[in-house]
């Protein structure tokens, strides 16, 4: 059973584990059914904040139960009431429950030398953030913190995910170059030189992790990004390639010069770069696309999102995460300036 299944991540994933041979249902709140998926998946419909709907879709109980959904502690003892019924889980969890030897983690990122310094790469024995109530990042160590400490009853393996990417995206970081290309813009402005690497993850290696933990069932927190760790110069670059285009990059040492000029969603004064180790140890992962690779998909589906509408209202998280991304304005100052 795959909750969240018409998600980004659900939907790759349901199709890879039907076709692994699993019977699956795709559980998601409109029940709806993916037309990629293979004819013998079944589809419910059950709203992931209703116990007992959630409850009643599991019915007589699954082998394994997949969530792409889960958020906070309260998910966490929802899956474990559930023990009896279900053989193991596979959760998506993030790369934000991490946090470094200084106590530094996402949440305190905004703040004067705030952004932690990881070592490269990060593993998984690196200590995590305590579990709270205050951000996305302390709920979802609630969640982890829950289902580890419940492994006895119900074994489960936690995806840690990095920057997630690829069609049905709704934060995709790569529409930064994509609407900057289709803009017409030819000079873009990079902090920290160009350098920042935060460690993409492609769905397509997500439902590869899933697929492989739902066949070796464990309690265990896994990375879960891509073989490679482009710097954000890179990724441009590769961009461009996809769309044609040229555009020329101008470096600035250190953070971004202005609030809104060269402050890209990969921007980070420190890499946050992954070891995978652990998941090709214990579950004999290999990963099945490079980022290069799913790139041209990714980019055909946000100019898609893109046509005729305003960036804002195609993703308003994005909006709302990173504020104006597109200030030429300010930027066509600071460059004559």
């Amino acid at each position: 059973m795959v909750i969240g299944a018409t998600g980004q991540i659900g939907r790759v994933a349901v199709g890879a584990l039907a076709t692994d041979g699993w019977e699956v249902t795709a559980v998601s709140r409109g029940g709806r059914r993916d037309e990629s998926w293979p004819d013998g998946v079944r589809t419910a419909r059950a709203d992931r904040a209703d116990d007992s709907a959630l409850a009643t879709a599991v019915g007589d109980g699954c082998d394994v139960l997949v969530d792409m959904v889960a958020y906070g502690p309260e998910h966490a003892r929802q899956l474990t009431n559930l023990a009896g019924r279900v053989g193991s889980a596979v959760v998506v969890s993030s790369l934000s429950v991490y946090e470094d030897d200084k106590g530094r983690n996402f949440d305190t990122q905004e703040q004067p030398d705030g952004f932690p310094e990881y070592p490269v790469p990060l593993s998984e024995d690196q200590r995590t953030i305590a579990p709270g109530e205050t951000s996305y990042s302390t709920r979802k160590a609630g969640l982890e913190r829950e289902l580890l400490a419940a492994a006895a009853e119900l074994p489960t393996t936690l995806l840690r995910a990095g920057a997630i990417h690829g069609a049905h995206c709704r934060t995709p970081r790569e529409l930064y170059f994509v609407k900057r290309n289709l803009d017409g813009r030819r000079r873009r402005v990079l902090a920290y030189g160009g350098k920042s690497r935060f460690h993409p993850a492609s769905v397509h290696n997500i439902a590869e992790l899933v697929r492989l933990a739902a066949r070796k069932p464990g309690a265990r927190a896994l990375n879960a990004v891509d073989p490679d760790a482009p710097t954000v110069a890179e990724i441009a670059v590769a961009v461009d390639a996809v769309m044609g285009v040229e555009t020329e990059s101008v470096l600035v040492d250190g953070p971004a010069p202005a609030e809104t000029v060269g402050d890209t969603p990969w921007s980070v004064p420190h890499p946050v770069v992954c070891d995978m180790a652990a998941a090709e140890r214990e579950l004999g992962y290999r990963a099945v696309v490079r980022y290069a690779e799913t790139l041209p998909d990714t980019v055909a589906w946000i100019e898609q999102q893109l046509a005729g509408r305003d960036w804002r209202e195609a993703y308003p998280k994005m909006f709302q995460n990173y504020g104006d991304l597109f200030d030429y304005a300010a930027e066509d100052a600071w460059l004559r300036a």
